[in-house]
């Protein structure tokens, strides 16, 4: 009994427990145990894919831990272009092994590689690609981020793939009923088309933008959309559009009630009147300084055409026929 309790205390004291087998170490820890050459490691995992005559099926467990260890190594040696593919060939591992959001996390890893290598197509594939894997595991927040990620890392050398990915990225926000979750995708979406001198696209998408806010009811959000969007086409010297997106927007209790409404309806009768002072006067309101930043800029350089030509009117007069003094019909 006392030796019973004195083995009790010894362990109590931190004497070693009595030997218990050990686990085996894994093919792959033996393999890492072994070298960190990340080209070695590739070369491993490449064997253990392929069948042979002592292997009939691959051994992607083992096969992909070694590829992602080798996309480490070669990150931290600033190999790109062999990260790259180790990347996507963990990633092909990781849907072997039925995971599709591990899968998905490495070709985002490998999109973010191939935007520092400047291949802009296999961005947007490696992007897209990650985007279908998130949507089969039923996440669409991460797979509209996929998609987002890939459109700001192409805004410079890819502009209109990145506002197409942007779309799809806001597509897949909407489909789930979230919405809220995508007006910066909207937001960003309309700077890329204004930087392509695009207006009218960008005016659909704060449009798109402020229908979504509606549905939200974002009634702020949905407001300083639609004042945006008369600011883009006044920009863009198109009076016509502006007015009649006025219009339409008015019919919504919550914009006709506003202080945006009230803006966006002294800018267009300043340019009724032809009062250049006025436009200049009201782009500078503190209603306009509280919109996004890149609509700010366009309505400070508001008018940007010849205001007379809009003056209540002017149309009316030049479309009027000179008088013929010989014609007494």
């Amino acid at each position: 009994m006392f030796l019973y309790i004195a083995k009790k205390e010894q362990t109590r004291k931190g004497v070693p427990k009595p030997y218990t087998e050990e686990k085996k170490p894994t093919t792959c820890s033996l393999s890492l145990m072994a070298t960190s050459d990340p080209q070695k490691l590739m070369s491993k995992a490449d064997k253990l894919t392929k069948l042979t005559l002592t292997r009939w099926s691959a051994d992607w467990q083992n096969a992909t831990q070694l590829y992602e260890q080798a996309a480490v190594g070669f990150k931290l040696s600033k190999d790109n272009q062999n990260a790259k593919t180790a990347y996507e060939k963990a990633s092909k591992g990781q849907e072997m092994l039925s995971s599709p959001w591990d899968a998905a996390k490495h070709l985002e890893s490998a999109g973010a590689v191939a935007k520092d290598l400047g291949n802009w197509s296999e961005v947007s594939d490696f992007y897209r690609r990650a985007s279908e894997l998130y949507t089969e595991c039923g996440r669409s927040q991460p797979a509209s981020d996929a998609l987002a990620k890939g459109a700001r890392a192409l805004e410079e050398a890819s502009p209109d793939e990145a506002v197409r990915m942007y779309g799809d990225a806001c597509s897949i926000l909407e489909e789930d009923e979230k919405e809220q979750m995508a007006f910066d995708l909207y937001r960003a979406a309309a700077n890329v088309y204004i930087k392509l001198e695009r207006y009218t696209d960008a005016a659909t998408f704060l449009l798109r933008l402020g229908l979504s806010a509606d549905q939200c009811k974002a009634t702020n959000s949905q407001c300083k959309a639609y004042l945006s969007a008369i600011i883009v086409y006044l920009y863009a010297d198109d009076f016509k559009q502006a007015e009649k997106c006025y219009n339409d927007c008015s019919q919504i209790d919550a914009f006709l009630s506003s202080d945006q409404n009230r803006c966006a309806s002294k800018l267009l009768s300043a340019y009724g009147e032809g009062d250049v002072e006025e436009i200049k006067r009201v782009a500078q309101s503190s209603t306009v300084t509280h919109l996004d930043h890149m609509i700010i800029k366009l309505a400070r350089k508001l008018p940007t055409g010849d205001v007379s030509k809009h003056k209540y009117g002017a149309s009316m007069d030049e479309e009027e026929e000179p008088l013929n003094e010989d014609d007494l019909t």
